[in-house]
């Protein structure tokens, strides 16, 4: 069964010389229960532009994105953002939490605008990735692998059907990137959400059973957004 139903998807935005240019045009694509997917795809291909897409970041211009059984372009802004708290945990190459709170308030923040906040179950999930002695510790009293853990919790903190992965392990080092893209994995696994990944690694690209390119996909071609 598809989780993920999109159809005839296109996105395009206007260049600096005035003129509109295509970035994402997806005839079709689809994303099944509980699957993981790696999608290969070069920097400046538009694959983060079809993540945002997806995840109702940015609005189609035109074409169906299915999550279950609703249709994200017949949803109001409001609608969507509620609809993407609850249902899609996103996990960016550049982490996004807030720096003046906690590792303890981020993953609870993010849980504030889905079902609703829980502190013990952020906490737990912090103790998950190894973080269980970091609540209070701040984004820049940690590493770069610790803030990218903070990250994955705050993305699995309610449960969602479908986890979008941007470049996970392109700001770590090989021994970190290893290690949370196990940790991703493992913890879409226990909790059953389907985990979409776009990377240009071959390392991380290597891990992955199921693995398609973007630009098969994506009949806009080579973007340069």
């Amino acid at each position: 069964m598809s989780l993920l139903t999109i159809t005839s998807l296109q996105k395009s935005f206007v260049a600096p010389d005035g003129q509109a240019r295509r970035i994402v045009s997806i005839p079709e694509f689809a994303l099944g229960e509980g699957r993981q997917l790696a999608l290969r795809g070069e920097s400046g291909s538009g694959k983060t532009t079809f993540l945002h897409l997806i995840a109702g970041i940015l609005a189609a211009d035109s074409g169906s994105i299915r999550i279950g059984d609703r249709d994200l372009a017949l949803l109001s802004e409001p609608a969507r953002d509620k609809f993407r708290a609850r249902n899609i945990g996103y996990i960016f190459q550049t982490f996004n939490l807030l720096q003046g709170f906690t590792c303890l308030e981020n993953v609870v923040l993010g849980m504030s605008f889905g079902p609703g906040a829980d502190r013990a179950r952020a906490a737990a999930l912090l103790e998950r990735v190894g973080l269980g002695h970091r609540l209070h510790h701040y984004p820049r009293q940690l590493s770069t692998g610790q803030q990218q853990r903070v990250a994955v919790a705050r993305a699995l903190a309610n449960r969602p059907r479908l986890v979008l992965a941007d470049e996970p392990t392109g700001n770590l080092d090989a021994r970190n990137g290893t290690e949370s893209l196990a940790l991703i994995r493992e913890t879409c696994r226990e909790t059953g959400s389907a985990l979409l990944l776009v990377t240009h690694d071959p390392e991380v690209l290597r891990g992955f059973d199921e693995v398609s390119d973007f630009a098969a996909l994506n009949a806009a071609g080579e973007a340069s957004l």
